[in-house]
């Protein structure tokens, strides 16, 4: 019975993400963070809600991240996290003309900084399950093909400066989380989930994109997200960057990485 941990869980992949390992029987306990002071209640409701135990008032881009996590799972948890899943995000548009630095601040914060801090608070509590036998726990940051300087190609331009960079800095955090924790057997991956019909994406106007650009509901991305996980991340692929749908809805995979690519597809930084 696995032990879940998703930070960001209220809306778009996080709710169902949140969902999806609540239908499996596998799943014994789903903790669940809300930057609110009570639980969502417009969640979706299912047969299996009993296993969500919401952690409240739990913000990636504040410094006591760390602290009212751990405060919360501690007096519940009975069993290690093996696995979680870091989906907190935001996304501020701009252009060279308009570049905005609260925007960027934000954004580098919640993607790269924050995590740092959430990930150390859980391991040094001692929450996250241990394994030098490939069974230690698994710590999945979300991340974008945004994130890869290789897949970034002229036919897109620039702009979009905070999202971007601040997604390779996400990349470059799990990359040196992983080799701080690869001793103990947790691993550290970076996932692209797919482009998403969101909220996000609607906000910053790639809704326009959504037809063309292949985007599937948070619902499919987190089944094909989640069953990845599972069956083909482990250690030994610690530290490294993946898109489990495969190329399907990065346009610039083919014009820079050619044709007949794999699925799921490892990314390039």
């Amino acid at each position: 019975m696995s032990t879940i941990l998703i930070i960001g869980a209220t809306r778009g992949l996080g709710a169902s993400l949140t969902t999806y390992y609540a239908s499996l029987p596998s799943t014994s306990t789903i903790y669940a963070t809300t930057r609110s002071n009570k639980p969502p209640s417009n969640f979706p409701d299912h047969n299996n809600k009993t296993k969500i135990h919401w952690l409240l008032n739990v913000d990636i881009s504040k410094p006591d991240v760390g602290h009212n996590l751990t405060a919360q799972i501690i007096p519940h948890n009975n069993k290690k996290l093996d696995i979680i899943i870091v989906n907190a995000g935001y996304f501020g548009s701009e252009s060279f003309d308009n570049p905005d630095w609260e925007k960027e601040v934000r954004m580098y914060t919640t993607s790269a900084i924050g995590p740092v801090f959430a990930i150390q608070a859980l391991v040094k509590s001692g929450l996250i399950a241990e394994g030098r036998n490939g069974k230690g726990g698994k710590v999945i940051f979300i991340s974008s093909e945004a994130g890869s300087i290789t897949l970034r190609h002229e036919s897109e331009g620039g702009g979009n400066y905070g999202h971007h960079a601040s997604k390779a800095a996400l990349n470059m955090v799990g990359k040196l989380l992983s080799l701080d924790l690869k001793e103990i057997g947790i691993a550290i991956g970076m996932m692209h989930p797919g482009f998403m019909r969101t909220e996000m994406t609607r906000g910053v106007g790639f809704d326009r994109f959504w037809e063309d650009g292949g985007a599937v509901t948070p619902d499919e991305a987190a089944k094909s997200l989640a069953e990845f996980v599972e069956k083909d991340f482990d250690i030994e692929k610690t530290g490294t960057y993946w898109a489990p749908r495969g190329p399907r809805d990065i346009g610039t995979a083919e014009p820079v990485l050619g044709k007949n690519l794999s699925t799921p597809l490892e990314l390039p930084w």
